[in-house]
């Protein structure tokens, strides 16, 4: 089977080239999915039925691969001069573990009501109103203590400002303290 499949194979690639020029109007992509379908066929070769029609199977397989093509390539942004990749970057994982085992223990130095008024306002994202509310203190009171925790976190942690938590200030400038 192998050397008239070959025959056969090599005899339709006129007509492969055909189709997918139709479908696509490019040569090179066409010459592109005739090649990719070749070895899809060759690959599965043990699947195709002796005495069933090859020209039909091959076609099948080119446009299914023309369309799989297309799916994957709507998700994809032209980007010829790479302007969008240069603006792309991704600050690695290491440093982000070890700022918040630092940040875990400096966090547990706090005093208990500041802990308290600093998960509830920056963590849970409670208005200062709901969180006096909930500690049964004044509104003051608790922009107070939070205050005092965010600056006691600050010199816990050997920083200067809020600014040197972001990555990227951080990047720019030192290595990455938090």
């Amino acid at each position: 089977m192998s050397s008239e499949f070959h025959e056969e194979l090599a005899a339709l690639v006129p007509n492969l080239r055909a189709f997918g020029k139709s479908l696509c109007g490019n040569a090179d992509y066409a010459d592109d999915l005739v090649q990719e379908t070749l070895i899809k066929a060759w690959k599965n070769r043990s699947t195709f039925a002796e005495g069933s029609n090859l020209k039909a199977w091959l076609f099948t397989i080119l446009r299914n691969t023309f369309l799989s093509d297309r799916r994957k390539r709507k998700f994809e942004v032209e980007d010829p001069e790479g302007i969008m990749a240069g603006k792309l970057s991704t600050h690695g994982a290491q440093n982000g573990h070890m700022d918040f085992l630092d940040f875990a223990e400096a966090f547990q130095k706090l005093p208990d009501d500041q802990r308290e008024a600093l998960v509830l306002i920056g963590a849970e994202g409670f208005s200062y109103e709901e969180a006096a509310l909930m500690c049964g203190c004044a509104v003051g009171t608790i922009k107070s203590r939070v205050n005092r925790a965010r600056n006691k976190l600050l010199e816990l942690m050997a920083l200067d400002a809020a600014a040197d938590l972001d990555p990227d200030h951080s990047a720019q400038t030192t290595p990455p303290i938090f």
